[in-house]
């Protein structure tokens, strides 16, 4: 609207400019002479009012009924007093007036306006891409196996969904069938294509690669990740934060501020030189001059933009002042179990005695390969990611509260915890008691593998410090960010976990409900608290946080205890909160200082204190410094797309 208003309203400026005496005689040229000629730019100033400029006057309306007078009134009042006085000195012979200034002023609002439009748009681009992820059809497999093209919108939950090569995944849902990569990077910021076989969980709109998958939908429409992900993103775009309801209160100021100075100006050029066309011309540079329209776009430009950066580095931002508290943040307290550690048992520690610890891990793997145990999968898990080749094992025999018995190459197989080695009567010898007793001390399990009555190995089983953290601790310390841990676990659990991640301050042997006592003892010692859990049993914590961020799949981002919610479980991101946090706000204060700092030259000026040195400002060059204003505001806030979070 404001772009095709301004490029209509400036071709009908034109004539308006052509014909108007003064800038004939600056510029030195005539133009042809007809009857009703002298009426030219009267007219088309008209015309320019009421297309270009009565929009305003009707967007100041709300303002004037709800008695909050901000940007919209200024302007209206500027091309209001400008409009009146050029019609009546044109029918009263008052003097010449400024009806060229009028559309110029017009002109440059529509402008600046739609400069804003465009860019606070561009700054939304984020969720239109979003949107964009999310395919219009699906192929639904129906019960007799055959395959049927439907509309998104019509697929049930517990349908059964084709995801062919190359195609987005239509909703949220878990694979049935099929092995394939899948792009989450749109939606998790995730830059490596997540491997997916049966029973994993897909988000709807991630990109399928080179595997066909059968998904089984569990979830659709705004029930779906993506949706919640943009209903996030939209609602934090229209929070609004500290510094955005100080430029709302600053806009008030500074209307009256500018009534206060236009009334002053008026009243002293009337009383030194009479109430005339330059005393009326100096209130109404005045009001343009103080238009706040710039300063309406300081902050929220910049809201836009750091809310969909967020988004895009998989962060979600649902409550604007939780962004912006975060600059302030003393001290982070991380829940341990699935924040700093990911939540899973894990091989942490093997030791052999004169074995190769690969083969070792290997025969262990094999030996537990049909077991669901959670240790049973954490050695299999190990022995996978290290790529090992399980040897062939046969006669298994599971020994209930013991462990597992199996033979290879002839050998009886063993793999137990002390519980087997009491059954077995196996002593162990000094090299693997003091791997036990180390292990113990940090709260791990140790299991053993035994071959024909002798320790082959032992492994330390622990829940697995997510490599992230390491990164994540080093950087919020460099940030001079403290770090304390917080878990329901052991002392010695959770001294080791933070010995080995350089934490200095950790709570142990806290319960769920006993948690956010915790932050309240950080607060009372005058410190900003940010609390990092996994949104469910944190809860508590996270709501008496200064800050809180949840932290869990992308499947669970509406966690209404926290501010922030992190879409991958990435310690890191944690840092990268805090860098936009300190970015953003810098740039709202950038802004808001220019927007409304330029007023402390251009009021006086504009009120004309510097006339006798032939300074003046006209209506028409302050627009002009008005909208310098705004570009100023609006570069400087596409700035902080520049931020790298990553580093």
């Amino acid at each position: 609207m404001f772009r095709k208003r301004f490029w209509v309203s400036l071709l009908l400026s034109i004539p308006v400019l052509l014909y108007t005496p003064m800038l004939q005689m600056w510029f030195g040229f005539r133009m042809p002479e007809f009857m009703g000629s002298q009426w030219m730019a009267a007219l088309f100033a008209v015309i320019v009012f009421v297309y270009g400029g009565v929009p305003f006057i009707q967007m100041a309306v709300p303002e004037v009924r709800n008695r909050q007078p901000g940007m919209m009134l200024l302007i209206s009042l500027a091309i209001s007093v400008s409009f009146v006085y050029s019609l009546a000195a044109l029918f009263f012979n008052l003097g010449e007036g400024f009806f060229w200034e009028l559309v110029t002023l017009i002109d440059i609002m529509l402008l600046g306006h739609w400069i804003e439009m465009r860019s606070v748009r561009q700054a939304s681009g984020a969720l239109n891409a979003l949107a964009k992820l999310m395919p219009d059809t699906a192929e639904h497999i129906m019960p007799d196996g055959s395959v049927h093209t439907m509309p998104v919108s019509s697929l049930k939950l517990n349908d059964l969904v084709l995801v062919r090569p190359g195609a987005s995944v239509p909703a949220d849902g878990v694979v049935a069938d099929g092995e394939s990569d899948v792009n989450e990077a749109m939606i998790t910021g995730e830059s490596l294509p997540v491997k997916k076989v049966a029973g994993a969980k897909v988000i709807a709109g991630s990109i399928n690669q080179d595997g066909s998958l059968r998904v089984r939908v569990s979830a659709i429409g705004e029930q779906t990740a993506l949706a919640g992900i943009m209903r996030l993103v939209r609602e934090a775009q229209q929070s609004k934060s500290n510094t955005q309801i100080l430029a709302d209160k600053a806009a008030g100021w500074l209307f009256y501020l500018a009534i206060g100075v236009a009334a002053l100006t008026a009243i002293l050029w009337t009383i030194t030189l009479g109430f005339d066309l330059f005393t009326l011309e100096r209130v109404v540079t005045v009001l343009v001059i103080a238009c706040p329209h710039a300063l309406g776009l300081a902050v929220p430009l910049v809201v836009a933009i750091s809310t969909t950066s967020a988004a895009q580095n998989g962060i979600l931002v649902r409550n604007r002042l939780a962004l912006e508290t975060a600059r302030e943040i003393d001290i982070v307290i991380f829940d341990k179990t699935g924040t700093l550690t990911k939540g899973e048992q894990g091989v942490v520690a093997v030791k052999t005695n004169g074995v190769d610890e690969n083969h070792a891990l290997a025969l262990t793997a094999a030996v537990e390969a049909d077991s669901e145990h959670i240790i049973a999968r954490a050695i299999h898990d190990a022995a996978k990611e290290k790529n090992l080749h399980l040897p062939v094992v046969s006669d298994f025999e599971a020994i209930k509260g013991r462990g597992i018995r199996a033979k290879h190459n002839g050998k009886d197989l063993w793999v137990g915890g002390p519980r087997l080695l009491e059954m077995l009567n196996v002593q162990p010898d000094s090299v693997f008691l003091d791997f036990a007793s180390s292990a113990g001390k940090k709260g791990q399990t140790v299991v053993y593998l035994i071959v024909d009555g002798k320790i082959f190995a032992a492994l330390a089983l622990a829940d697995v410090i997510r490599p992230e953290s390491y990164a994540a601790i080093k950087k919020l310390n460099e940030m001079n960010v403290q770090v304390a841990m917080l878990t329901g676990d052991s002392k010695d659990v959770a001294k080791s976990v933070a010995d080995e991640l350089g934490i200095n301050l950790y709570f142990a042997e806290v319960l769920p409900e006993h948690k956010d006592q915790k932050v309240i003892e950080l607060q009372k010692q005058g410190k900003k608290v940010a609390m990092v859990g996994d949104g469910v049993n944190d809860a508590p914590a996270l709501t008496r946080a200064d800050v809180g961020i949840a932290i869990g799949s992308g499947t669970d981002v509406a966690v209404e205890s926290a501010g922030i919610i992190l879409v991958k479980s990435n310690p890191l991101d944690v840092v990268k909160i805090f860098k936009l946090s300190r970015a953003s706000y810098n740039k709202m204060i950038q802004n808001l200082i220019w927007a409304s700092g330029y007023n402390i030259v251009a009021l006086p000026l504009a009120a004309g204190i510097l006339s006798f040195a032939g300074i003046l400002l006209s209506p028409a060059v302050g627009a002009l410094l008005m909208s310098v204003s705004t570009i100023v505001v609006a570069i400087n806030a596409q700035l902080l797309r520049r931020v790298d979070l990553s580093e």
